[in-house]
């Protein structure tokens, strides 16, 4: 989870995760506003 102001000015999720910027929640954080997710599951 990143927000999106933050993603738009490093410039990526991989420049988010250098930058520490990227968090990773678990199953019950509440989706804010303006937040980016990727969400990963096992298939």
């Amino acid at each position: 989870m990143i927000p999106w102001r933050d993603l738009l000015q490093v410039g990526g999720f991989p420049q988010g995760r250098e930058k520490g910027l990227v968090r990773t929640e678990g199953k019950g954080y509440i989706v804010q506003d303006g937040d980016v997710i990727d969400i990963l599951h096992n298939a």
